[in-house]
């Protein structure tokens, strides 16, 4: 694989799941509690800067992908700099898929004008039909905005079970995503593309088979699509991340990861605890960021 094609995110675009399980805070933040999430998602971004600096890895294959609440500043710097940005554009914390700036979200992408529009959605073949419909037409809506601007667009599309689908696994989710997701993820990307969607990358939840990887690219690139898949993190523990990373590693079309608080949650605890300083937090950040990379390169 050309170093060219591969892409590594190092995304730190949580909002309402970042407020409310680092500071406790429900609802609207206060102007001095949202400076102070900015200043921790800043660490993040000192974090990946290290990486890329110290050659850790590449500047032309990492990237960052952050709000626009608490990430203004971020994308601004990122964006001057020359780094490869992506930018949400879903609401935090929503079962349905909708736009955080509703009719004027068009506006808060292009004031950026960032290389990646991500987009995450709940999206479950056997669920709730009208809803997946529904879903799907806003997407296609903003996968024909993204062609037409020269955006790339990066799909998030996790599939949760449906309680019928856990009762069939005794409401087992290891079993759920060994066993099942596979194959509802290749139905729910040919569905998505059906209905016109067609991001240029899709973030997919890991898969612990080489096959299962080789089936969803298979499925992502149909009909001659130029589409790519990364690795999306979930917050899992090493062990289990460097499973689904080892056996997505070198098929033809995995083009890397986007893990975000599997690398940056523990340090950020740390210094919000005091027990390391805002740059050993951004070193230990960076640190993790190599790490991971080196599983997926096989270093």
């Amino acid at each position: 694989m050309s170093e060219k094609n591969e892409l590594f995110v190092l995304p730190f675009d949580h909002r309402g799941s970042f407020q409310e399980k680092m500071f406790g805070i429900l609802g609207k933040p206060t102007p001095e509690e949202a400076e102070r999430i900015s200043f921790f998602k800043g660490i993040v971004y000192e974090g990946f800067k290290m990486a890329i600096e110290n050659g850790a890895v590449p500047k032309e294959i990492g990237a960052i992908l952050v709000d626009e609440e608490f990430g203004d500043a971020i994308l601004k710097d990122a964006k001057q700099n020359g780094y490869r940005i992506c930018i949400c554009t879903e609401k935090s914390g929503q079962a349905e898929f909708d736009f955080e700036f509703g009719e004027n979200f068009k506006e808060h992408i292009e004031k950026y004008d960032p290389e990646f529009v991500k987009v995450l959605v709940r999206y479950n073949p056997d669920g709730d039909q009208e809803l997946n419909l529904r879903q799907t037409e806003k997407l296609k809506f903003l996968s024909d905005y993204c062609r037409e601007k020269g955006y790339k667009m990066m799909i998030e599309p996790l599939v949760p079970p449906t309680e019928k689908q856990l009762e069939i696994v005794e409401g087992d989710k290891e079993i759920y995503d060994t066993e099942m997701r596979p194959k509802l993820m290749e139905l729910m990307i040919e569905e998505l593309q059906d209905g016109g969607v067609e991001p240029a990358v899709w973030k997919i939840e890991g898969l612990e088979e080489r096959e299962d990887y080789e089936l969803l690219v298979e499925q992502v690139r149909a009909q001659g699509r130029d589409s790519d898949i990364i690795i999306l993190g979930r917050h899992a523990n090493d062990e289990q991340l460097e499973k689904w990373l080892v056996a997505g590693a070198g098929v033809e079309g995995v083009i890397g990861f986007a893990i975000g608080r599997t690398i940056f949650w523990d340090s950020l605890l740390a210094y919000k605890a005091g027990e390391i300083t805002a740059e050993e937090a951004s070193r230990k950040i960076a640190g993790r960021f190599e790490y991971f990379y080196k599983v997926f390169k096989g270093k």
